[in-house]
């Protein structure tokens, strides 16, 4: 919570450049992933894996946006008995920015997402296969993006994960990029909700 505090606080405050470029709303990133997920019972498994994402300015204040991430962890569980497990999420959205001043964005999102959940047993005789499971949920969050100084950006968002299959949890998403350019930087992201954390390193390229 004080992190977040700092950051909201750091880009309200941040002064004006006349020399900082302009947030950009088009872009398309990809990187490395890990997802972990708080369970006892399988001592806190992380599970890692790649991730591609972009998004499209289609209108002044309008944009769309899609994802897709998969990670994968093999478990042995004694015996000979194994299991990979392979997580895949595609998401697609759309989201609205508004200026709060030259350099803070205030940003609302709206997003459906699919967690498919699969798993491959060997060395479990009748047991042995492929079993699958998944379920569709939808995210609403709000926050603001901005630049702390000319080459760097951060954001931090809020909201809500519901789905048929699941409960309603809190989303809460906070990341920052380093720019080498107007368009290439690297970027990191982590994102909470629930049982799951999800962090990310990537690069990325704005228009």
């Amino acid at each position: 919570m004080r992190k977040t505090l700092i950051l909201a606080a750091m880009l309200a405050a941040a002064p004006v450049v006349a020399s900082a470029d302009e947030l950009s709303y088009t872009y398309a990133e990809a990187g490395w992933t890990q997802v972990k997920i708080n369970d006892n019972e399988l001592n806190d498994p992380s599970l890692d894996g790649a991730y591609l994402r972009g998004s499209f300015d289609i209108a002044d204040k309008v944009n769309l946006f899609a994802g897709y991430s998969q990670v994968r962890k093999s478990v042995s569980w004694g015996n000979g008995v194994r299991s990979k497990f392979q997580l895949g999420q595609p998401e697609l959205g759309a989201g609205y920015h508004m200026n709060m001043s030259d350099r803070v964005d205030f940003t609302a999102d709206i997003a459906w997402l699919r967690l498919s959940l699969e798993e491959k047993v060997s060395g479990a005789g009748e047991f042995n296969g492929t079993y699958k499971d998944h379920t569709n949920a939808g995210r609403v969050t709000i926050g603001l993006r901005g630049k702390p100084s000319a080459r760097t950006e951060a954001w931090i968002k809020g909201g809500a994960l519901d789905g048929s299959d699941m409960d309603t949890e809190f989303v809460g998403v906070l990341g920052g990029q380093v720019k080498f350019n107007k368009t290439w930087g690297v970027v990191a992201e982590g994102q909470w909700q629930g049982d799951f954390a999800q962090y990310s390193v990537g690069v990325r390229a704005s228009f």
